[in-house]
């Protein structure tokens, strides 16, 4: 899977941008605040339908523009493919692929692959277990469009019962307690199936991520990789009933697999307690690889990989250990300056210097 060529029109801070890539390696460097990172976040955009920066998309288009457009080219499976994207500032959003425009969003995924690896990242170990889910959810989404079906499903009964919860606060009618038992019916069914979704995802990705870090570590730590449920397939129904009276008085749902977390188990302590900052960032680099490994895996295909100024973050044998595992993998790396790149053997690198939303 290899991206071509973008065509920005209103996005960020650039105005008109035509730019072809290289198949293997892109640097595209510059001073902080000039756009490199308004590129890796368009090719997202493509893939994933979201920003990684922002849930607000009438950001990303351009000040005193009504609307913005993205237009990426793909090659994927020896065949040429085209993700076209218009924003408007109203907050609509509209995807086309190959010129034809999706009705859903789930159409989208799985036609680029893109893996995301940024700064804050690194600190996924330490985040709360919002961003824990959030890595979970995005890469799933990406391999299963089921579970993306079911993600947006069980978000939207988690909203409805919530609104439904404080409605029985105000008025605690009979009515309104059988509506909240068939609502239950439905979040039941779609929190099973997300759990059972999350559950195998992290069983293969642990497989993997034992081995990565292991060798990242050099062979001092061993990782595991736990799935911190908040209720499981066989009692989310009897929990969900039991804590009826109190989500009621709270007006908010308690149990669920919005709730879940991961363990990053490290020779049987709780990384995210007891890791040490340099553990912390080793533990999410071996995710992040292992992320790659999993793609390639389950896909039989080479997802593209976005390092976002991530190793100006890392150590130098951290730097080495990761450029080295990108064997044959398109890569595109934002940086302040390109010496480091220069001393490196690195074969076949497009370099791209940007300077106020302009391309060299």
């Amino acid at each position: 899977m290899i991206i071509s060529k973008l065509s920005l029109s209103n996005f960020r801070n650039y105005k008109d941008l035509n730019i072809s890539f290289n198949s293997t390696l892109n640097i595209i460097y510059g001073d902080n605040a000039q756009g490199k990172t308004n590129i890796l976040e368009a090719i997202y955009v493509c893939a994933t339908s979201k920003s990684h920066r922002t849930n607000t998309f009438r950001e990303m288009i351009q000040m005193e523009s009504k609307e913005s457009h993205i237009s990426l080219s793909i090659n994927k499976d020896d065949s040429d493919h085209e993700i076209d994207v218009h924003l408007n500032y109203s907050g609509k959003k509209q995807f086309a692929i190959d010129k034809l425009p999706i009705k859903k969003l789930d159409e989208l995924l799985g036609v680029l692959h893109v893996i995301m690896f940024s700064p804050e990242d690194l600190s996924l170990i330490k985040s709360g277990p919002r961003e824990r889910r959030k890595f979970i959810d995005i890469e799933l989404s990406q391999l299963n469009k089921i579970y993306f079906h079911y993600l947006q499903q069980y978000h939207r009964l988690l909203k409805q019962r919530n609104a439904l919860l404080k409605e029985c606060q105000r008025s605690p009618s009979h009515t309104n307690r059988e509506q909240l038992d068939i609502w239950d019916i439905q979040f039941v069914h779609y929190g099973k199936k997300i759990i059972e979704a999350r559950e195998l995802f992290i069983t293969d990705i642990n497989e993997i991520y034992k081995k990565r870090h292991f060798e990242i570590s050099g062979g001092k730590e061993l990782m595991d990789l736990k799935y911190d449920k908040d209720v499981n397939t066989q009692n989310i129904e009897m929990k969900l009933k039991n804590n009826q009276e109190k989500d009621i008085r709270f007006g908010t749902t308690s149990v669920g697999p919005h709730r879940d977390d991961l363990i990053f188990d490290l020779n049987g302590v709780d990384l995210r307690k007891y890791g040490s900052q340099g553990q912390q960032r080793t533990a999410a680099l071996s995710l992040k690889l292992s992320e790659i490994d999993l793609v390639i895996d389950r896909n039989d295909e080479k997802p593209v990989l976005l390092l976002d100024d991530v190793l100006s973050e890392l150590d130098a044998s951290r730097q080495l250990y990761l450029l080295d595992h990108l064997d044959g993998i398109q890569t595109f790396i934002t940086c302040t300056g390109i010496e480091d790149f220069i001393k490196k053997d690195m074969k076949s690198k497009e370099f791209f210097k940007v300077s106020d939303g302009e391309i060299a």
